[in-house]
């Protein structure tokens, strides 16, 4: 089983960036297809960004491209999500999730992912 632990979250003023990161633990991050989700109150947990294991391949919400990046340092065992021109409704708790899943390559849908983290919260202020 691997562990998740993100970090970076914080306030920030409409316009501005934020880097959030995402360690594993327990087993290689090489061996995880990744992604970030996130969670607005009041809100289900919605898809932002995907990775594949070798970051050949990634993928966006339509909400966040051209805004966000994801990337990956497999030898820091580290998958990364920049953030840049966020807007009051970027605002949530943002969580990291991992899928062992073979078939699994950058996906958006929830159920393929079997382990996530705890939650880091991002807050835009207008």
């Amino acid at each position: 089983q691997v562990q998740l632990v993100e970090s970076g979250g914080g306030l920030v003023q409409a316009g501005g960036s934020l880097g959030l990161s995402c360690t594993t633990s327990g087993r290689t991050a090489s061996s995880y297809a990744m992604g970030w989700f996130r969670q607005a109150p009041g809100k289900e947990r919605e898809f932002v960004a995907a990775i594949s294991r070798s970051a050949g391949n990634t993928y966006y919400a339509d909400s966040v491209k051209g805004r966000f990046t994801i990337s990956r340092d497999n030898a820091k065992n580290t998958v990364y999500l920049q953030m840049n021109s966020l807007k009051p409704e970027d605002t949530a708790v943002y969580y990291c999730a991992a899928s062992s899943r073979g078939w699994v390559s950058a996906s958006y849908r929830r159920d393929d992912y079997n382990s996530w983290g705890q939650g880091t919260q991002v807050t835009v202020s207008s």
